[in-house]
C-alpha cells in the first residue's frame, strides 16, 4: 500500500536519494502500455491497480519536488505534498485524451506543492492581495501582447483602475521571501551570501568602540548629571520637561548639562 511511503524521518544523500524511506533510485517507470492497461483495470474496480499506477508514477513527483527543495522545505513534506498531486491526476485522468499522464500529471503536482508552500508561508498575504496581484499580472501579458512591449506601473494602474501603490505593493507580496543564507556567488571554495552582502552601519566596530567609550564616560558623571544626560539625549526630555521632572529651575538644568558635557568631552579625549 502506497501509504506506508510517508512515514517520516527520510533523508537527502549525495549519491543515493531516500525519501519518506523510500529508495528514490529504485522507483519503477511504467511504460505507456502498462500505464493504459492499468488505468483499464482500475476503472474496472480493481484498487491493486490504482496503487501501481501510483507507485509507478512517483518519478515524477520526484523531478517536480527537486525544483523546490532550495528553499529550505522538508523533503518528505514537499514529496508527500506531491505524491497527494499525483493521486488527484490520477483520479481525474481522462484516458480517451492522446495525451500522457505525466503531461496532465505534473502541472497537477505542481500546483499541490505551490499550494502548500504559500499555505505554510510565515509571511501571510491576504486573498484580497494575492488576487490583485494575478489581476496585474495577467493585465501586464494583455498590455505586452497587443502592444509589444511591457507595460509602466502607471499603465497597470490606469487598466485596472487602481492606486499605484496597490500595484507595486501586490507584487511585492507574492514574491517568494529570500534566506539570507542564499548563495549569489561561487568561485569553486568559497561561497558568498546575500548575508555578505548586508552592510549593518548601527553596528560596526567603530560604534562598538563609541559605545564602549561613551558608557565609561557616564560611569564618571556624579547621579545628577548622569539623570540629567540620559533624560536629555537618550529619552528625548527638554530642559524644561527636565526641570519639572526633578524639581530645579530650567537654567540650573542648563548648567548642569553643560557641566556634564564638558566633563565627557574631558574624558571621551
Amino acid at each position: 500500500m502506497y501509504i506506508t511511503l510517508f512515514s517520516r524521518g527520510g533523508f537527502i544523500l549525495i549519491n543515493r536519494v531516500e525519501i519518506a524511506n523510500v529508495n528514490t533510485s529504485k522507483l519503477q517507470v511504467l511504460t505507456q502500455e502498462e500505464t493504459k492497461e492499468l488505468f483499464e483495470k482500475m476503472h474496472n474496480g480493481d484498487k491493486s491497480a490504482r496503487e501501481k499506477l501510483i507507485n509507478g508514477n512517483l518519478r515524477l513527483v520526484l523531478s517536480v519536488i527537486q525544483r523546490f527543495c532550495g528553499r529550505g522545505e522538508n523533503a518528505d513534506d514537499l514529496f508527500q505534498v506531491g505524491c497527494v498531486g499525483l493521486i488527484k491526476a490520477i483520479d481525474n485522468f481522462d484516458t480517451s485524451l492522446d495525451i500522457q499522464l505525466s503531461t496532465y500529471g505534473v502541472p497537477m503536482i505542481i500546483g499541490e506543492v505551490r499550494r502548500y508552500l504559500r499555505d505554510n508561508n510565515m509571511v501571510r498575504v491576504s486573498r484580497s492581495v494575492r488576487d490583485l496581484a494575478y489581476k496585474v499580472l495577467q493585465a501586464k501579458e494583455k498590455i505586452t501582447r497587443e502592444k509589444g512591449k511591457e507595460p509602466t506601473i502607471d499603465d497597470l494602474a490606469k487598466e485596472l483602475n487602481v492606486e499605484k501603490e496597490e500595484i507595486v505593493l501586490s507584487l511585492d507580496a507574492i514574491q517568494d521571501p529570500v534566506s539570507l543564507q542564499e548563495p549569489v556567488y561561487n568561485d569553486g571554495a568559497d561561497s558568498l551570501s546575500i548575508m555578505d552582502q548586508v552592510k549593518d552601519k548601527k553596528n560596526t566596530d567603530e560604534m562598538w568602540a563609541e559605545n564602549i567609550t561613551m558608557n565609561e564616560a557616564l560611569k564618571r558623571l556624579n547621579d545628577k548629571e548622569r539623570m540629567i544626560i540620559d533624560k536629555r539625549f537618550f529619552l528625548g526630555r527638554t530642559q524644561m520637561e527636565v526641570a519639572n521632572e526633578i524639581g530645579i529651575s530650567q537654567a540650573q538644568v542648563s548648567r548642569l548639562e553643560k557641566t556634564a558635557i564638558e566633563h565627557m568631552r574631558r574624558l571621551y579625549k
